[in-house]
């Protein structure tokens, strides 16, 4: 027993293939009687309780009576020679199919993509000479990057990871406002304390935001020994 809704179908050849699919037919060898039954008794029941029936319906459930009308009737040699009507059917059923099985894997890819955080394309030019600018107390940007993969090598961050995407975007300045306010407070923070929170999105921002504040000398990066622990501290 079927419940009487149309909510989970997006049209007729929706319902029709849902039929199929209950009553485990091949879409190239069903029994045309019966799904066309189903169907008629499935729009006759949301009729008798005065739901709302899209048109498209309505339309193929004259077409569906047309075709068991001349399933039944004796056929001449002239309507023979025209393409059958069930045989119209199954291939527009076979087409559906395939458009339904397409959006799925379009849906699959949409979902892979959001794996991705991209970052707004920006003039480079700001960030020429960065690494001189970011040598602080003899620590250089190749040691502030290597600090940084090793960190991600430990959160297990080099694979892609699952995000949503959030009308409100974290922006580097937000980070840099952050940071600050945590340096208020501690005056000296370890590296890799300032990022809290585990996404691809905030790691990403939050590296950036440090390497902006180092470059404005807005906070000094200190490393007492070769492969010590880096710490941000502020001015």
């Amino acid at each position: 027993m079927y419940e009487i809704s149309l909510d989970n179908f997006q049209g007729p050849m929706d319902l029709l293939l849902h039929l199929i699919k209950e009553a485990k037919m091949d879409i190239l060898d069903i029994k045309l009687e019966i799904i066309i039954d189903e169907y008629l008794e499935y729009i006759r029941k949301l009729t008798e309780m005065n739901l709302d029936i899209a048109s498209s319906y309505l339309v193929m459930a004259s077409e569906l009576l047309e075709i068991k009308s001349k399933m039944l009737l004796p056929g001449d040699d002239e309507e023979e020679e025209e393409e059958d009507p069930k045989e119209r059917l199954i291939n527009r059923l076979i087409i559906y199919q395939q458009y339904k099985d397409q959006v799925e894997n379009f849906k699959k890819l949409e979902k892979d993509r959001s794996n991705y955080y991209t970052k707004i394309p920006s003039s480079l030019e700001e960030y020429q000479d960065i690494e001189k600018q970011v040598q602080i107390s003899d620590v250089t940007l190749d040691d502030l990057v290597n600090a940084f993969k090793k960190f991600l090598e430990r959160a297990e961050l080099e694979k892609p990871i699952s995000t949503k995407v959030t009308k409100k975007e974290l922006s580097i300045e937000d980070r840099i406002v952050n940071i600050k306010e945590k340096l208020k407070k501690v005056k000296k923070v370890n590296f890799e304390d300032l990022f809290e929170i585990k996404s691809k999105e905030y790691i990403v921002v939050t590296f950036l935001a440090i390497l902006e504040m180092a470059k404005k000398h807005e906070l000094i990066i200190v490393q007492d020994e070769n492969f010590d622990n880096i710490i941000c501290e502020a001015i």
